[in-house]
C-alpha cells in the first residue's frame, strides 16, 4: 500500500510539473527571412474608432505563454470602420443581455475570470448616428461568445463570414452555442477571390480598392479571419483571437495549454499565424496589429464618438 502511494504521489507531483511548465516562457521559432511587404497605399483611405463594450478581467497568465501574474483588462471591443461607401463594425462584443449570454461560457473560464459591462453598443452607435439601417454591415473575425453579443441588438444588419465559419456556427458545439441561439440572422457569405496578401494565400477586398482586405486565418476557430484596414496615419491588422494580448505577435508567443483547450480549434494553426504576423510586423513600421482584446493597443486609436448636433 505504501509503495502504491508513492507511485500515486510521484505520478501526480510529475503532472503538476508538466501543467506548470505549460504555462512558462516559450517563444516561437521565427524564420531568418524577411516578413512581405503591404501592397502600396490605396487611393481610398479609411478611418477606425473603437466603442467600448465591456471588460473581462483576468491576467497575463493565461494570455500568452510566460504572462505573469499582473492583472490584464480583456477588452470587448468593437472596431467602427468608416469608408465612402459605408460604415462597417468588426466585431459585436457584448450585448444588452449580456448576464444570460454568460451561460454559454465555459464553466472554468467564468472561474478564472470577472465581466463588467460597459455602454451597450447599440446605444454607443446611436448616439453616434449609426442606427442598424445605416450600416452596411458586420464582419466577425470570429464567432465565438464575446465577439457576437451585440449581434442580438442590432436586427436586420447584414453579417459577413467566410463560409467555413457560417458552418462553424452550425457544428461547432458549445463554441457557438450563443450565435445559435439568435436564430438565422441576415448572413452574408464572402469568398476569398483576391489574390495573396500580406503573406496570407489569399484575400477578399471590402470595397475593392484595397482599403480594407480580409484574408483567411484559420486556427482559432476554422473560419477565423485577419482584416487590414489601411488608414492616412497607420494601416492596422484587426487579428480577432490569433493573441490575446500583443506579446502573442511581438515575441511571439502562443497562449498556454489550458487556454489553448479552451478557446483554440487548431493550435498548429494559431502558432503559424502568429508567426506570420510577427514578420509581418517587423517588415512594415506603419502596421499597427491589433488583438481584439488587448486594451493596451486598442486604447491607442480613436474612440467612437457622439455625433454633434
Amino acid at each position: 500500500m505504501k509503495k502504491l502511494s508513492g507511485v500515486v504521489v510521484v505520478v501526480l507531483l510529475a503532472a503538476t510539473l508538466a501543467f506548470a511548465w505549460t504555462f512558462t516562457p516559450r517563444p516561437l521559432p521565427v524564420p531568418d527571412a524577411p516578413g512581405p511587404q503591404l501592397p502600396p497605399p490605396p487611393a481610398v483611405r479609411a478611418t477606425i474608432a473603437v466603442a467600448e463594450t465591456g471588460v473581462l478581467e483576468s491576467n497575463a497568465l493565461f494570455a500568452y505563454r510566460g504572462g505573469g501574474f499582473e492583472p490584464r483588462p480583456f477588452g470587448m471591443d468593437v472596431f467602427v470602420v468608416r469608408h465612402p461607401q459605408g460604415t462597417l463594425l468588426f466585431e459585436a462584443g457584448f450585448g444588452r443581455h449580456l448576464h444570460e449570454h454568460l451561460q454559454s461560457v465555459p464553466w472554468l473560464m467564468r472561474v478564472l475570470s470577472k465581466v463588467q459591462p460597459a455602454t451597450p453598443l447599440d446605444a454607443q452607435l446611436k448616439a453616434a448616428g449609426l442606427p442598424p439601417e445605416r450600416l452596411a454591415g458586420v464582419f466577425l473575425t470570429h464567432t465565438h461568445w464575446d465577439h457576437v453579443g451585440a449581434l442580438q441588438d442590432l436586427p436586420g444588419v447584414p453579417v459577413y463570414l467566410p463560409r467555413v465559419e457560417r458552418d462553424f456556427i452550425a457544428h461547432g458545439g458549445e463554441a457557438t452555442a450563443l450565435l445559435r441561439s439568435f436564430g438565422e440572422l441576415n448572413y452574408r457569405l464572402y469568398d476569398f477571390d483576391g489574390p495573396p496578401y500580406a503573406g496570407f494565400a489569399a484575400s477578399h477586398d471590402v470595397f475593392g480598392d484595397g482599403s480594407v482586405v480580409v484574408v483567411p486565418a484559420g486556427g482559432h476557430t476554422p473560419g477565423a479571419v485577419v482584416a487590414f484596414v489601411r488608414g492616412a496615419d497607420h494601416d492596422y491588422a484587426l487579428i480577432g483571437d490569433q493573441a490575446w494580448q500583443r506579446e502573442g505577435v511581438d515575441i511571439p508567443a502562443e497562449k498556454p495549454w489550458l487556454s489553448r483547450l479552451m478557446v483554440d480549434d487548431d493550435a498548429a494553426g494559431v502558432r503559424r499565424n502568429l508567426v506570420d504576423l510577427h514578420r509581418l510586423q517587423q517588415a512594415n513600421p506603419r502596421l499597427l496589429v491589433v488583438p481584439s482584446h488587448d486594451r493596451r493597443v486598442t486604447a491607442t486609436l480613436p474612440r467612437l464618438a457622439p455625433a454633434q448636433s
